[in-house]
């Protein structure tokens, strides 16, 4: 009996700590996703004030094109074990 517990105490420890280290990298998946979501709302921003301008003053913009760099999404799955 008590070896059995003591088995069933290792693998529910094992179990934890991998329940562990997935929640770590979800969370730091989640973290870039919202600097994504950042970056995006911030272009989108720049976009819409660029969209606004040119219709107030009837004309395209005549400044340079803006380049806004938005980084590639991120893929987030969770696996079941």
């Amino acid at each position: 009996m008590k070896e059995r517990l003591q088995k069933r105490l290792q693998s529910l420890k094992a179990e934890y700590e991998a329940g562990e280290k997935m929640l770590a990298d979800l969370e730091t998946k989640q973290q870039n996703l919202q600097q994504t979501l950042l970056r995006i709302s911030g272009a989108i921003q720049v976009i819409e004030e660029e969209l606004a301008d040119s219709e107030e003053n009837g004309n395209p913009p005549s400044a340079p094109e803006r380049t806004v760099e938005v980084s590639p999404p991120v893929e987030v799955s969770a696996t079941s074990e």
